[in-house]
């Protein structure tokens, strides 16, 4: 079981604005069936992990709770839960947290979809073992950090989805 950070960044390494939008994202060109795809990842996904900053993002901007997976989101304050959605709010360390979350995952592995600071912290734990990284046709100039931490990474896999450049690394530890 292994716990992978999947995400898009703009080229200058945002994944959010600092209004903590994606909309910059939904503009580009990607193909939801071509290389490193969504799809494929979220099926090997046994649970995911995001902060509450990214809850409240899909939970504005989504009709219905967009997934089955059981989700943990790690938050200081109480958060209104969609009807029938796993979701768990839960307090505490990625390493206190992390049996829980293996064990919710049922054998398969972990998405920390995000904040980047999340991932640093699965990463700081040495619990994070791969980053998928979209990268974006386009620049922010400032918002939310693609992953605010020093780590060195083995690329394993490069691919190009339409406007995207696609790539798969494991973390060293």
């Amino acid at each position: 079981m292994s716990v992978h950070y999947y995400t898009a960044t703009s080229l200058d390494g945002f994944i959010a604005t600092p209004e903590h939008s994606l909309e910059w994202l939904f503009k580009q060109d990607f193909d939801e069936n071509g290389p490193m795809n969504y799809g494929a990842f979220t099926g090997r996904m046994g649970a995911m992990v995001m902060g509450s900053s990214t809850y409240e993002w899909l939970r504005r901007n989504e009709k219905e709770w967009p997934n089955t997976l059981p989700t943990f989101v790690l938050s200081s304050r109480d958060l209104p839960i969609p009807e029938g959605a796993d979701v768990r709010l839960v307090r505490g360390s990625v390493e206190a947290l992390h049996d829980e979350m293996r064990e919710a995952a049922a054998g398969k592995d972990i998405w920390v979809v995000g904040g980047g600071d999340l991932a640093g912290q699965f990463a700081d734990a040495g619990l994070l073992d791969e980053v998928w990284v979209q990268f974006a046709p386009v620049t922010l100039g400032a918002g939310h950090p693609l992953l605010p931490r020093a780590l060195d990474l083995e690329l394993l896999e490069l691919d190009r989805n339409r406007a995207f450049v696609c790539a798969h690394y494991r973390v060293l530890k």
